[in-house]
């Protein structure tokens, strides 16, 4: 037998038929010893990475005790939905009406009916519990400077006037540049415009600092306030090193998401437990990828390395054909488009191969094996995609036993099920300008 045939062989083995939540016991009994579990996908795009994200989520928090979701998103706009289901004061009134204000494109990524779903049962579940023990939901990225701005401005003028001259430099300093907001500061930096904002939110977010403890007026008031001013300063940095689209961007975001999630540790205490979703291109870790070689990081990696004593766990998701949500180019319409078959000798295709369907695979059973310590390719779709090109681009070479602990694989999957949600063309999207 040649390589590939002998790599599906023992896939064929060590792999589980995967038709129904029961088939996740295994896993969940695996992740349960675990203080932060990490939850990829290999699309922004795909119904069943989101639907079987739910499924180990709600067992995760209802069997053992996992305190809070933190996803790739906005702050600003998960914390919305994180005041909806934990039933405080002035939030929304359903979920549908909360997930439709996630109007920055690419919409679907968060206004979707799998989403709901998810939301819907967060707010029933948290809907008997005291409220220092409900689950929250919070999103760890590092776009919404604007938002986070404004955010902060509002609870001021309400809460601390002392410090709205703060915010309003902070804040006067990005008005020049419009509607058009991120991108016209990123652009103008990139003409060489001697003037930055960078010391604006610094000295913002050590007032916020100084002044946390004032900022009691419900249970995670402060926690909210210093992380829109920790985004301010993160975003700043990120729309100035963005322009060159290197590792020093995609590494600074990295870094922020991580900080966020500590934040979170720290806030719900010692012991707490996260279940993080985030592309795979962010969980599965990046020293076993083509990103170690130019010294990309992500916030995979940095769990491993920072809270090793949080006993870490990665499950990856991939497909091998179907249908997904993307788009062509940056800000177009959303289409459903084809996913072709996976291209021979990757990962996609060699669990195909193996004819057993939809399956899970535990990592430690092909570690050691000398089969799988080559990097073998595993498909990656951003929210920008060309099918027709993808064997270029799309495929990330990685020793897949190192990259994950865990591996969910749909044999065929479908797009993701969007919201019909007004797009707000004039912000930054979300991802840019990597597409994961």
């Amino acid at each position: 037998m040649n390589t590939s045939e002998q790599r599906i062989a023992v896939l064929d083995k060590v792999s589980k038929k995967l038709e129904n939540a029961l088939d996740l016991d295994s896993l969940i009994e695996k992740l349960s010893d675990s203080q932060v579990v990490l939850l990829g996908e290999a699309s922004h795009g795909t119904h069943e990475y989101y639907a079987w994200r739910t499924a180990i989520s709600k067992r995760l928090i209802e069997e053992h005790g996992f305190n809070f979701i933190a996803v790739e998103g906005d702050w600003p706009d998960f914390y919305r939905v994180n005041r909806y289901v934990k039933h405080y004061e002035n939030s929304h009134n359903s979920s549908v009406e909360v997930l439709k204000e996630f109007n920055r494109w690419p919409t679907w990524m968060w206004a979707n009916w799998e989403v709901e779903a998810l939301t819907n049962w967060l707010h029933i579940h948290n809907e008997k519990l005291p409220a220092n023990e409900r689950v929250g939901i919070y999103g760890l990225d590092v776009y919404s400077l604007w938002e986070s701005m404004e955010a902060i401005m509002d609870y001021l003028m309400t809460h601390d006037i002392s410090l709205v001259p703060s915010a309003k430099r902070a804040l006067g300093c990005f008005e020049p540049f419009g509607d058009e907001k991120g991108m016209a500061y990123a652009r103008s930096l990139q003409r060489f415009l001697p003037k930055t904002c960078e010391n604006e939110v610094i000295s913002l977010l050590q007032d916020i600092k100084n002044r946390a403890q004032h900022f009691n007026t419900d249970l995670e008031a402060s926690l909210n306030m210093e992380q829109n001013a920790h985004i301010a300063k993160n975003a700043e940095a990120y729309y100035r090193s963005m322009v060159h689209a290197n590792q020093s961007s995609w590494n600074l975001r990295d870094h922020h998401m991580m900080d966020t999630l500590k934040r979170l540790l720290h806030f719900h205490g010692p012991k707490s437990k996260a279940i993080i979703w985030e592309h795979n291109t962010h969980v599965g870790d990046a020293r076993a990828t083509d990103m170690a070689l130019d010294s990309t990081v992500n916030v995979g990696q940095l769990v491993r390395e920072q809270l090793p004593g949080h006993n870490p766990k990665i499950v990856g998701f991939g497909s091998y054909k179907g249908t997904v949500v993307a788009s062509s180019e940056w800000g177009a319409p959303m289409r459903n488009m084809h996913v072709p078959e996976a291209i021979e000798g990757s990962w996609e295709q060699l669990l195909h191969q193996t004819g057993k369907g939809d399956q899970l695979l535990f990592m430690n059973d092909l570690k050691g094996n000398n089969l799988f310590r080559d990097p073998i390719g595993q498909r990656a779709i951003g929210v920008v995609y060309h099918p027709l090109f993808e064997k270029i681009g799309n495929y990330v070479p990685s020793v897949m036993p190192e990259r994950y602990d865990a591996f969910i694989y749909i044999d065929t999957s479908e797009g993701v099920h969007a919201m019909d949600v007004y797009v707000d063309k004039s912000q930054l999207p979300e991802t840019y300008p990597w597409a994961f």
